[in-house]
């Protein structure tokens, strides 16, 4: 139950620290540069996509599901890699990436915004009384 409200939170935390920091006119601004080509719109829209995946799996966790913890852990590899991925450069767009003068920092600052995420995931899989919680269901 922790790491599903975790998850919720997590995800409201950002929407909330995205628009605190960029403001109303930035927030416009950035809609509008991602959405100035097909692939920026189509990485747009995935971002809210993971978004969306996000809070599902945290329903589907409360509920018991095994299946949604896996999926958490599958979309949070899928998206770390593309953003260490976006962040060296192999990735398109760099809109989406992690800034950083070598790949130390950038990983640091990579695995900086992915702690929480990273937590979650250590309290769906590591603990006893967790893996008795999906076991049985």
């Amino acid at each position: 139950m922790i790491a599903a409200i975790a998850i919720i939170l997590t995800r409201c935390v950002d929407v909330v620290m995205l628009f605190n920091t960029l403001g109303w006119s930035g927030t416009q601004a950035f809609v509008l540069r991602s959405i100035q080509t097909w692939a920026l719109t189509l990485i747009s829209f995935a971002s809210l996509l993971v978004v969306a995946v996000d809070v599902r799996c945290a329903f589907v966790i409360v509920r018991g599901r095994s299946w949604g913890r896996w999926l958490y852990l599958l979309v949070q590899l899928v998206v770390t890699g593309y953003l260490w991925a976006a962040s060296l450069g192999f990735g398109y767009p760099e809109l989406f990436s992690i800034a950083g003068e070598s790949k130390q920092e950038i990983f640091q600052a990579l695995m900086a915004q992915k702690a929480p995420d990273f937590l979650v995931l250590f309290l769906l899989f590591i603990p006893p009384s967790s893996r008795r919680f999906f076991r049985l269901q």
